[in-house]
């Protein structure tokens, strides 16, 4: 629980540096204001025709009693709008860094300097920030689904599905916002997987932590730069850590 805790706290340090650098972290804003205002227009419209297309993929209750087509589309409704909202939080968290890479580059950057880091002369790229979007927006379709999925099982599901939603979606949020740092230092993903192993409630509580801000309204738009700076604080101590643990080794 611990580690967990600590890795929601590597959120707050990275909010602090709008206290720090007031200035570069509102450029930070710019393509999350732009990603963002798109996506909340689609969450917009869902909402809008949600009820037409619950009625649609549930054709076979229109003879049922009024109870249970109520409860039956209510749960669908909201097994919709939950996938959504996950892959929502991870398109938008993937196109925000393809659109906005020169910007949050000067943000993990400017983290990097602060702690002392020299040298990360491995640039992370433009087509290498695409390759990685295609691949965190496939995997947040297949969490979406899962959550869905889970949402549907009788009386827990309510529950169930926002839970495994958010710790899932949480995780592939914390990979992909501290492979920048990482891959800045040579770490392929395999390495990158590899130093996450046995941090991965670190991991998690910051993922977790991000997630649940990007569900407060606007909240994504304004947590971006303050993920971003917390991301690059936690590659470093998950860096930190596989040192120390070389130096006990050795």
């Amino acid at each position: 629980m611990r580690e967990f805790v600590g890795g929601m706290g590597m959120l707050g340090r990275g909010f602090a540096y709008w206290r720090r650098r007031p200035g570069l972290m509102a450029l930070g804003l710019v393509p999350a204001a732009i990603v963002g205002l798109l996506f909340l227009g689609g969450l917009v419209t869902l909402g809008a025709f949600l009820p037409a297309i619950t009625e649609a993929m549930t054709p076979f209750a229109d003879g049922w009693p009024g109870v249970w087509v109520t409860v039956l589309r209510l749960t669908v409704g909201t097994a919709l709008l939950g996938a959504a909202l996950i892959l929502v939080a991870v398109t938008f968290t993937a196109l925000t860094l393809v659109v906005g890479e020169p910007f949050y580059d000067r943000i993990w950057r400017a983290v990097e300097t602060d702690l002392g880091s020299t040298g990360l002369d491995a640039r992370y790229g433009f087509w290498r920030s695409v390759g990685d979007a295609v691949s965190l927006i496939a995997r947040g379709v297949l969490v979406a689904l899962l959550a869905a999925l889970v949402a549907l099982i009788p009386v827990v599901g309510g529950v169930l599905g926002p839970v495994v939603g958010v710790l899932l979606t949480g995780r592939l949020l914390a990979d992909e916002l501290t492979s920048r740092a990482l891959t800045a230092r040579g770490l392929a993903p395999a390495a990158r997987r590899k130093l996450g192993k046995g941090r991965r409630a670190r991991l998690l509580g910051f993922g977790v932590a991000t997630q649940l801000c990007f569900l407060v309204p606007l909240g994504a738009v304004a947590s971006m730069p303050a993920a971003v700076a917390g991301a690059t604080l936690l590659a470093r101590s998950l860096l930190d850590d596989a040192a120390s643990a070389a130096h006990i080794r050795a």
